[in-house]
Order: structure tokens, then C-alpha cells, then sequence
């Protein structure tokens, strides 16, 4: 479900009008945020349906890539070329680094188990945990959905020239930046 609901946002000059009963509404301000999430909503869908035909949920997704990336980060030198490692990690880590709660995750995970693509192991530093790694079935999964799956996004990022597609990384941390502050403090 889209966060927004608009499919139409409402024209500039609406917004102008929309100051005289509330004084403290800045328009382009609202008109920049109504497009980010327009733009959001619109991004998030095409990646949604491109994950529905491979038959897997966002949420299912993210922990793969998680496991997949994160092995990436803690490959030791010299390791086979070609094939990413296993990387295991804690269901706690896995929910943080998804900002769900652990029982999300256990129903994520449970899920990702039943399906073949994740196993869960004693955790290599600390036996009283268990870490959750990927399997064959998941690495080949993910090497055959991911080209399809970056091609997409370059593809949503095309009208954009490099500059313009830097500018907007920057443009958005700033964005995320403020948004986290105001997650953890009052909101005026």
C-alpha cells in the first residue's frame, strides 16, 4: 500500500491557498515533501512487483541482502572469486539492520528456513547464539534475480545524469539526517 495515497498531489497554487488558513504551512516546503513521497510510493511499486514475479516479499528480500552483502563486507582476502561467502548474522542484527521487531524477524527468518534459502547455525563467536546463514539455493537465487533487479533501478534512475544523480544522494542524507534527529527528539 502506497504511504502517500495521492496519485494526483495538489498543484502549487492550492498550497499557496492553503496558507491563509494555516499560516505556518510553507508550500514549497509541503511540495517538495508531498513529491518525495509521490516519488517514493511510485519507486517502491516497481521494485515490489519486480520482487513479486520472483515469488519473495521486500521484507524477505532485505534479510537476503543483508546476509548476501554483509558476507561481501567480511570476505577475507583471497577468498573464491565469483561466489559470495556465507555471512552469518544474529536474528537480533538482522532485525535491527531491517527496523523490525525480533519477532518479525523470527517470522521472516522461519519463512526464509522453510523455503530453502537461509539456515540457522551456532553462531561462530558466541555458541549460545545462532546465526543465520544463506544457502546455495539463496546465493543462486540472488545471482539470478539481482542483474534483472539493478537493471530497474538504473532504469527508474535514467532521466538523471550523474551530477543530477549525486546531487540527489546528497540532497536525500540531508533529508534522512533530519528525519532521525526528529525521530528521537520533540517535534515542534
Amino acid at each position: 500500500m502506497p504511504l502517500l495515497m495521492l496519485k494526483n498531489l495538489p498543484r502549487y497554487e492550492c498550497l499557496l491557498e492553503a496558507v491563509q488558513e494555516f499560516p505556518k504551512l510553507d508550500p514549497s516546503a509541503c511540495a517538495a515533501y508531498l513529491g518525495l513521497l509521490r516519488a517514493g510510493d511510485e519507486v517502491f511499486g516497481v521494485a515490489r512487483r519486480n520482487l513479486n514475479r520472483h515469488k519473495i516479499s521486500q521484507g524477505r528480500f532485505a534479510v537476503m541482502m543483508l546476509l548476501w552483502g554483509g558476507s561481501l563486507a567480511r570476505q577475507p582476502a583471497g577468498a573464491a572469486a565469483g561466489r559470495p561467502p556465507l555471512g552469518p548474522r544474529t536474528q537480533a542484527e538482522l532485525a535491527e539492520a531491517v527496523g523490525v521487531t525480533s519477532a518479525t524477524m523470527t517470522g521472516l527468518v522461519d519463512t526464509l528456513e522453510r523455503d530453502g534459502f537461509v539456515n540457522r547455525v551456532p553462531d561462530p563467536d558466541d555458541r549460545r547464539m545462532m546465526s543465520v546463514v544463506l544457502t546455495d539455493k539463496a546465493n543462486q537465487f540472488l545471482r539470478d534475480l539481482l542483474p534483472g533487479h539493478f537493471h530497474l533501478m538504473a532504469e527508474i534512475m535514467q532521466p538523471l545524469d550523474e551530477d543530477e544523480r549525486q546531487t540527489l544522494v546528497r540532497l536525500l542524507a540531508k533529508i534522512v539526517q533530519r528525519a532521525e534527529v526528529m525521530s528521537v527528539g520533540p517535534v515542534s
